[in-house]
């Protein structure tokens, strides 16, 4: 897999993901966030052999998407602090969960966002397994909540934030913030969390 930053904020850039393959993929085709993804060097499908179970509506062109990447992050400035930069949709491709693929791109796309003058990198999450995953590229909970049952995390473009370790007491605030919540957790989530804790 190669990293590649495919455009800043305005540059107009959209991918085409497969809506059977990646959450949130609607939210790509807009071209006023930013992108990078991580995707195969040589343009071949990410994932060769799998076949999504659902069929595509005879409307639909499988050739339109984009097959080659495997994940995809994109990220805009965040409207009341030109100094910070929001993560707003991270997707990784059904197929390839679970390989650490997310935290490589958003490590990468973080080196990148300091690189172009950001002082903090912010997200927010909505499930204690995107918390985990965002705690190991650095990122720590502000203690904040925002949308519907949703985290605020929060690390410094060049190093990542105190707290962010998944023994630190400020990581368990989080896991808690997640299990004591307005939101119906799933078993396999409360298990997750009972066992970080």
């Amino acid at each position: 897999m190669e990293y590649a930053f495919l455009g800043g904020p305005d540059a107009g850039v959209t991918l085409r993901l497969d809506y059977r393959t990646f959450a949130y993929a609607g939210k790509f085709v807009v071209g006023a966030p930013g992108k990078a993804v991580l995707r195969t060097a040589d343009g071949s499908p990410a994932v060769p052999d799998w076949v999504p179970e659902e069929p595509l509506p005879p409307t639909v062109d499988a050739d339109e998407f984009d097959e080659d990447v495997a994940a995809a992050v994109s990220f805009s400035p965040d409207r009341t602090d030109p100094d910070c930069c929001r993560l707003r949709y991270v997707t990784v491709h059904v197929a390839r969960r679970g390989e650490g693929l997310g935290p490589r791109l958003i490590d990468r796309t973080v080196s990148r966002l300091a690189t172009d003058g950001y002082d903090r990198v912010r997200i927010a999450v909505n499930n204690p397994f995107a918390y985990a995953a965002l705690s190991k590229c650095g990122f720590a909970y502000t203690g904040e909540r925002t949308g519907i049952a949703e985290l605020e995390l929060e690390r410094p473009a060049a190093e990542p934030a105190p707290g962010s370790d998944v023994g630190d007491e400020r990581y368990r605030a989080g896991l808690r913030a997640f299990r004591d919540g307005d939101r119906d957790l799933d078993p396999v989530e409360r298990e997750f969390i009972a066992s970080r804790l």
